[in-house]
């Protein structure tokens, strides 16, 4: 990546699942599976898909409405043991691994902030070889759940970055309603768990179809 460019942006913040991460049909796939093993209606796989990115709990309720309050733990529960008995199958998106590091030599400041909880997201790294990568990473678990600006607040606070030179990247219209909630630009791309027709209403700078596209308009505008 060319590294004498000017830099529009200190502090590039990347969802994790379906932004990086290819664990978008993973994570449907347990949600249905933990609906099925509670003899639930098990919701479809637009359904299922629309929730990725927000906190387990909060998805889940979203996902599977009006299961009595007492029930919802025990669908995390179930939820969680499929995931963790499977993610050792997903990986990053290809490409991505390659983008981050050109973005480092670049010396953004590179963040996540993501809907999974700390446990899983340390797992996730660690499996992806990226525990030393970012900067600094939030968790719906330790913060608040998108897309309450929270998270993204803290990230901005913690590096001392202006809203307007801070780039929000994710997969879902939460990820982009974030970004909006904190007062930054943000950036969506279309392979992750939402339909790139739900973009337009939150004003994106751009959508982009692959890692491949994301990386070159991230060289040339970030």
């Amino acid at each position: 990546m060319t590294t004498n460019l000017p830099r529009r942006f200190d502090l590039i913040v990347f969802d994790w699942d379906g932004t990086l991460f290819d664990s978008t049909a993973l994570i449907v796939r347990c949600i249905q599976d933990a609906c099925a093993d509670l003899g639930v209606a098990v919701p479809s796989d637009e359904a299922a898909a629309y929730v990725i990115g927000l906190g387990l709990h909060d998805a889940l309720r979203h996902a599977v409405p009006g299961l009595h309050p007492e029930r919802y733990p025990v669908l995390a529960q179930r939820y969680r043991s499929h995931y963790f008995a499977r993610q050792h199958e997903l990986s990053l998106f290809e490409g991505a691994l390659e983008m981050l590091q050109a973005l480092k030599g670049r010396h953004h400041w590179l963040a996540v902030a993501t809907g999974k909880a700390r446990r899983g997201l340390d797992e996730a790294l660690a499996h992806s070889q990226l525990a030393g990568l970012f900067d600094a990473t939030r968790t719906a678990d330790e913060t608040a759940s998108k897309p309450d600006p929270r998270m993204l607040l803290e990230l901005m606070r913690e590096f001392g970055a202006e809203a307007e030179r801070t780039l929000m990247i994710g997969d879902t219209t939460h990820d982009l309603q974030l970004a909006a909630n904190a007062g930054t630009p943000s950036l969506a791309v279309s392979y992750g768990a939402h339909e790139p027709e739900a973009f337009a209403a939150h004003r994106p700078l751009a959508v982009l179809h692959s890692v491949a596209e994301l990386r070159g308009w991230l060289i040339e505008h970030a």
